[in-house]
């Protein structure tokens, strides 16, 4: 694509035709959103070389921010283009319907998991030791300090490893040293997906403790998911979409809040029981609602009923 790398939605696609002339296809399913110009990209082709054709477009945003008036006027034009849109989450859906869309839309996440290679691991006792692991981008919004401070109010025994790497890096690393956690944190690098089944088998608990700012509200959590088909128990903050991901298979605490995070760890320290029975309920949870199979099946169906 050309255009601004760091803001997908102002940039356009290095093609012209999406090769319609030769597929003139009945659907096409853009993953883009609808106040992106490479959604407009996309109709205008459809327009010229495939009008018959359906269009699809995709939405993440769970948050309405304040729109400038030249947005407005790209959100207005795609949903008058499109046939339909899917969303990631119900929050994502409800800012649709606030925002002015009342075409078809359904709630289909883009991409499941993989639920042949994130299954239940075995996780050998690890020593009078209750590990607890973060994974994700290391950045404010994601809550990591908010970790560190319920790690503090835990005894020695609750370990932390936290997975991933960003601008907040040596800002947390140094929040660590000040709480006195020492070498209670390993820090270690960003692990290829198809690796994260190891790290879980090490692992008693993932924990995504997101906070909500002004631009931004937790979107979906997808490693929350990929604990969950590998039957790790999971805490997350009620931020965003966290707590319709979790459902009844996790802990939700509120979100900047290192005592009720504490609180939540301590619980499953204590009791392994629940451990085992969200870890239960976490992975049927991801077949049933979030597997590649349902959401290919359940994407499918929305072409046929879109398409008659």
């Amino acid at each position: 694509m050309v255009g601004r790398p760091n803001d997908p939605h102002r940039a356009l696609y290095r093609t012209f035709s999406f090769w319609m002339p030769a597929a003139q296809p009945q659907l096409i399913h853009a993953e883009e959103e609808p106040d992106s110009l490479a959604a407009l990209q996309v109709a205008l082709a459809r327009n010229l070389f495939a009008p018959r054709a359906r269009l699809v477009l995709h939405t993440w945003q769970n948050l309405n921010r304040p729109k400038k008036p030249h947005v407005r006027a790209v959100i207005r034009l795609a949903f008058g283009q499109a046939q339909a849109i899917l969303c990631a989450t119900e929050g994502a859906l409800r800012v649709l319907r606030e925002m002015g869309y009342r075409g078809p839309a359904d709630v289909i996440p883009p991409v499941g998991v993989d639920t042949r290679l994130f299954r239940p691991v075995h996780r050998p006792p690890t020593a009078g030791r209750f590990v607890v692991a973060y994974a994700g981008r290391l950045v404010p919004e994601k809550g990591v300090d908010t970790l560190l401070e319920a790690l503090a109010r835990l005894g020695p025994e609750v370990r932390l490893k936290v997975i991933g790497d960003g601008p907040a890096r040596t800002a947390l690393q140094g929040l660590a040293a000040r709480l006195g956690l020492g070498d209670r944190v390993e820090w270690l690098p960003p692990v290829p997906a198809d690796r994260m089944p190891e790290v879980f088998a090490r692992v008693d608990v993932l924990v995504l403790p997101s906070r909500t700012t002004p631009v931004w509200k937790e979107q979906l959590g997808r490693v929350l998911l990929e604990a969950m088909a590998c039957q790790v128990p999971v805490a997350g903050s009620d931020s965003g979409a966290i707590p319709e991901v979790v459902g009844d298979a996790g802990l939700i605490f509120p979100e900047g809040d290192a005592a009720a995070l504490a609180d939540c760890l301590q619980r499953l320290w204590d009791t392994p029981g629940l451990r085992r029975e969200l870890g239960e309920r976490g992975r049927a949870r991801v077949v049933a609602r979030y597997s590649q199979d349902q959401i290919a099946a359940r994407t499918a169906e929305f072409y046929r009923e879109l398409t008659g």
